[in-house]
């Protein structure tokens, strides 16, 4: 690792292990956004006293993480000074490693993409290949105009993996990455801290840092199936943290042959439909699947994302809301919405890099 690379992850280092208090005020500044905040609020909504704020947001102002965003006019006394967010004073890049694409963020720390990159990929080509292409890819991002600090490099991908650790486990259609150490490679190749995880689980981060509370389930369609769950705010892994292989469970006992071994599983009746063309089929056999998971987990949401939903939204959205609201017909409930998952087709890359930030703002899930 050249020097450059090491005063960034010593950066990275200084970032990452602020307190709990620390993180809940630097949480407070960036939901303020551009508008700021005092530190009067600041005390208010952690319960921290004056003097304590005072303290953490002077250490921030001096590394440069918050500065002064003007006054603001109070309801009695002396106009308050209100502070923010230095968005660029920290960096993270969120990686997306799809069957067949690659897609690389920057992401600051409000959590805005400032570049991007993407590339046809070959999941399938193996470790050293796959390796050597996401270290070109988040190079190049870095290169242009290197960020003063970045806190590491998130990978998304096919699951199952073992989010704890960054080994990869026998992906669906890929058992050649079984067991690779990917985390530990990778960080040895790009001298920067990498955390790994499901694609869905960074997507369903991405989300909940984004604003989406309470319950729900990100349900990703693209090259392949998979969901990510959100229950009670926080991100849902597991015990082994393999909690959502949505498209592996078997809805139909004589059906098709799935890649992970498995007849009749959701994902392969979806991506037959798909093949043959029948949008209307596939958003119905989601919808099915979808209404398994709410009859499971009564979750409060569902939303939609992936290529293969982008390409249709609508349809999509549609056609799985049916079958949910023809199942809260039948139970006498209210149906649970289905909405389309902001962000588009970059928001599992967007997820990766919130599994840097999110430690930084409290949120232990990341």
């Amino acid at each position: 690792m050249n020097s450059g690379s090491r005063e960034a992850a010593a950066g990275a280092n200084q970032l990452a292990l602020r307190s709990h208090n620390t993180a809940l005020v630097l949480d407070l500044l960036r939901r303020a956004g551009s508008v700021g905040i005092s530190r009067l609020e600041l005390a208010e909504r952690t319960g921290l006293t004056p003097q304590a704020v005072s303290k953490i947001t002077a250490r921030l102002r001096a590394d440069g993480l918050a500065t002064e965003a003007g006054r603001r006019v109070s309801t009695g006394g002396k106009p308050r000074t209100v502070l923010r967010l230095v968005p660029e004073a920290g960096h993270a890049v969120g990686v997306h490693l799809d069957r067949d694409e690659l897609r690389a963020v920057l992401v600051d720390l409000a959590g805005t993409v400032v570049r991007e990159r993407t590339a046809p990929l070959d999941l399938g080509a193996g470790a050293k290949a796959v390796l050597a292409q996401v270290v070109g890819e988040v190079t190049g991002l870095l290169a242009q105009r290197p960020p003063r600090t970045v806190l590491g490099v998130g990978v998304a991908l096919p699951g199952p993996l073992d989010h704890a650790h960054g080994v990869l486990q026998r992906v669906t259609g890929f058992p050649e990455w079984d067991g690779f150490p990917l985390r530990d490679e990778l960080a040895a190749r790009l001298g920067l801290p990498v955390v790994v995880d499901k694609d869905t689980n960074a997507a369903a981060l991405g989300l909940a840092v984004g604003g989406e509370g309470g319950s729900f389930a990100y349900l990703h369609f693209a090259a392949g199936l998979g969901g990510g769950l959100v229950i009670a705010d926080a991100v849902h892994r597991g015990a082994r943290t393999g909690a959502g292989e949505f498209g592996h469970q078997v809805v139909q006992l004589d059906g098709p042959p799935c890649g992970c071994g498995n007849r009749g599983c959701l994902e392969a009746l979806c991506l037959a439909a798909v093949a043959r063309g029948d949008i209307d089929e596939a958003a119905r056999v989601l919808g099915t699947g979808t209404g398994n998971l709410v009859a499971l987990l009564d979750i409060d949401l569902i939303l939609l994302g992936g290529r293969v939903v982008a390409a249709e939204p609508e349809r999509f959205v549609r056609g799985v809301a049916a079958v949910l609201d023809e199942r809260a017909r039948r139970t006498g409930e209210d149906p649970v919405p289905v909405r389309l998952a902001p962000g588009g087709v970059r928001g599992v890359a967007e997820g990766a890099a919130q599994l840097l930030l999110g430690p930084l703002f409290g949120r232990a899930d990341a």
